[in-house]
C-alpha cells in the first residue's frame, strides 16, 4: 500500500511525465533511421555551438565546468537539456515581470540614511556591508529595532505561538517546507481563530518544498477558511530553468512590528517532535521595530511576482510599520536575495565579512559546497592569522550531498581553517558571525543552490546584543561536535576519494 501510495504522489507523477517526454524525444531520434546518422551530426554540432556560447558567458567558472563536462558526455542531448534547464536567462515575460515589481517597490522605498552615516563613523568595514545591502540590493540599515536569538527550533517555536496571538491587522507567512503535526497543526488552528477574529493572513509556500509534505489542493483548503494563498513555482512536467528556483525564505511578520526569520520551516523535525537525523539543530531570529519593514516589503514583492490578478496585489503603501516601537541596540539590515537579478547579494556579503575579519569567523551550515572565491576567501583569512571555524552536520540528510561536503575539507583544513561536525545529529542552523560586530541568522546555506538557485533571506546585526547570542551557541555547538583532523580528512580510500571528486565536479548542478 505505501508503494502504491508513493506511486500515485504528484512528486512521482510529475517526475515520470518529464521522463515520459525525454524518452519520447529518444525515440524520435531513433525512429528516423537512416537519417539519424545526419540528425545525430545536428545535435552534436548543436551542442557545439553551446559549449563556444556558454564557455563566453558570465557564469560563475565552476558552474560552466560542470555543463559543459555534461555537454561533452551527453553530446546527443546536452546543449539541448542545458538550455532547457542550465541556462539561468529567464523568460522575456518573467523578465518584464521582475522589472516591474523592482521598478514599484522603489516607487515606495523607506530608509533611514542616518543609521548608515553612524555605522560608517564608529566602524568603516562593516558600513561596506551595509552600504552594498543598502544600494546595490535595496535593504536599508535600521536602527530602533529590539532582537531575540533562538538557538534551538523549540524556542522560536513557543515565541511564534505567542507573537501571532497578539495579531490585531495582518499576518505574512512565506515557507519553504509545511507539514501537517505538531509543529503546523496548532499554528494551522490559530491562524484559522485569527482570521475569524478579522485578522487578514497571506501565505506562501514553495510547491516542490511541500509536494511530499501537504495534501493535493491543500490551497483550496485554505482558501475556504480564509487564507490567502499562493503556491510559488508549481512544479509542473516541463523542463525549464525557472522550475530550478525555489522559495527557500522562512519568514513571518506580524502587523508590521514583529517578525521572524530563519532556518525553521513548519514542519515537525525542526522542533524535535520527529527524528529523522539524530537531533535536529536549528536557529531562528525574532525583530521588533523598525527594521522588520524590510521583511514585510520581502514578503509584499514576492506576493505581488507571485499573483496572477491586479486584485490580489498588495500595496506595500497600505503595510508601513510602525515607527518608534522598540528601543535601539546597534543596528539591524534584514535582506532577501533572489535568482531574478543574477546579482549574488548573499555571497558577495559573506564575502565581504570574510575579506574585512581580523579576529574570528564562526559559520555553520548544513551544506559547504562552495565556490573557488569563497573557497579562496576563507583559505586566504585563516593564513592571514583569522580563527576560522566552520561547523557541518554530524549526521547528514542527504548522504551524496554530505560526500561533496567533506571534499571541501582537506584544502580548508591545509590553510587552517578548523572544521567541526555536529555529533548529536543534524544541524540546520545557518549563522555567520565575526569579530564581535556582525551576524548574519538566515536561511541562506553555504551552497550554490543559496547562493545561485534559490530566493532566501536573513538578517544581518551590526554592533547588536545579538551578536553575542550567536557566538555562545556556536562555541557551545562546537563543544559537542567533533573536530575533524587534517589526518582524518586525508585517511580515505581512492574509491571514496575518486567518488567525492567526480560527485564535488557536478556539485553545482545539484
Amino acid at each position: 500500500m505505501k508503494l502504491i501510495r508513493l506511486l500515485f504522489t504528484r512528486l512521482v507523477t510529475v517526475s515520470l511525465a518529464i521522463i515520459f517526454q525525454i524518452v519520447v524525444f529518444i525515440l524520435i531520434l531513433l525512429y528516423l533511421g537512416d537519417m539519424f546518422p545526419a540528425v545525430y551530426f545536428a545535435f552534436v554540432a548543436f551542442s557545439f555551438i553551446i559549449v563556444i556560447w556558454l564557455g563566453t558567458k558570465d557564469d560563475n567558472p565552476v558552474y560552466k565546468l560542470a555543463w559543459l563536462t555534461l555537454i561533452l558526455l551527453f553530446p546527443l542531448v546536452g546543449g539541448i537539456v542545458y538550455l532547457l534547464w542550465g541556462n539561468k536567462r529567464l523568460p522575456k515575460r518573467v523578465r518584464m515581470k521582475a522589472d516591474i515589481f523592482t521598478a514599484s517597490s522603489l516607487e515606495y522605498k523607506v530608509r533611514d540614511d542616518k543609521c548608515l552615516r553612524e555605522l560608517r563613523e564608529h566602524d568603516k568595514d562593516l558600513a561596506v556591508a551595509a552600504r552594498y545591502l543598502d544600494e546595490i540590493a535595496g535593504f536599508p540599515l535600521w536602527s530602533n529595532t529590539e532582537a531575540e536569538y533562538f538557538s534551538v527550533g523549540e524556542k522560536m517555536f513557543t515565541r511564534l505561538m505567542a507573537e501571532l496571538d497578539k495579531a490585531e491587522e495582518y499576518i505574512f507567512l512565506e515557507y519553504f517546507i509545511v507539514a501537517e503535526g505538531h509543529m503546523w497543526n496548532p499554528i494551522h488552528e490559530l491562524l484559522r481563530r485569527k482570521i475569524q477574529q478579522g485578522v487578514e493572513v497571506y501565505f506562501m509556500y514553495d510547491d516542490m518544498g511541500c509536494i511530499n509534505t501537504l495534501p493535493k489542493d491543500y490551497n483550496k483548503r485554505l482558501e475556504s477558511e480564509g487564507f490567502h494563498v499562493h503556491i510559488v513555482n508549481p512544479f509542473r512536467p516541463s523542463l525549464n530553468a525557472t522550475m530550478n528556483y525555489r522559495d527557500h525564505r522562512k519568514i513571518t511578520v506580524i502587523d508590521g512590528v514583529v517578525a521572524f526569520c530563519g532556518g525553521l520551516n513548519l514542519a515537525d523535525e525542526y522542533i524535535n517532535e520527529k527524528e529523522r537525523f539524530g537531533h535536529w539543530k536549528d536557529t531562528a531570529v525574532m525583530i521588533e521595530g523598525e527594521g522588520v519593514w524590510n521583511l514585510t516589503e520581502t514578503f509584499i514583492k514576492m506576493w505581488n511576482f507571485n499573483c496572477r490578478h491586479k486584485k490580489d496585489m498588495l500595496d506595500e503603501r497600505n503595510y508601513r510599520h510602525t515607527i518608534g516601537v522598540a528601543r535601539a541596540d546597534g543596528y539591524v539590515q534584514p535582506f532577501s536575495d533572489t535568482p531574478l537579478d543574477f546579482e549574488n547579494v548573499s555571497e558577495n556579503l559573506f564575502l565581504n565579512i570574510i575579506n574585512h575579519a581580523t579576529d574570528y569567523i564562526y559559520i555553520t551550515t548544513p551544506y559547504l559546497i562552495i565556490d573557488y572565491e569563497m573557497q579562496t576567501a576563507l583559505c586566504l583569512a585563516a593564513k592571514n592569522g583569522v580563527d576560522v571555524r566552520i561547523i557541518t552536520p554530524g549526521i547528514p540528510d542527504k548522504k551524496t550531498v554530505f560526500k561533496v561536503t567533506r571534499s571541501y575539507y582537506l584544502p580548508l583544513l591545509e590553510a587552517g581553517v578548523k572544521i567541526y561536525e555536529y555529533t548529536p545529529g543534524f544541524i540546520h542552523g545557518k549563522n555567520v558571525v565575526a569579530d564581535d560586530n556582525v551576524a548574519v541568522v538566515g536561511t541562506i546555506n553555504m551552497d550554490y543552490r543559496s547562493f545561485y538557485f534559490h530566493f532566501e533571506c536573513a538578517v544581518v546585526f551590526y554592533r547588536n546584543s545579538v551578536i553575542y547570542s550567536v557566538k555562545e551557541d556556536f562555541i557551545h555547538t562546537m563543544g559537542k561536535s567533533k573536530e575533524i583532523t587534517y589526518a582524518a580528512a586525508k585517511k580515505i580510500s581512492l574509491v571514496e576519494r575518486a567518488c567525492r571528486s567526480i560527485l564535488r565536479l557536478f556539485a553545482p548542478l545539484m
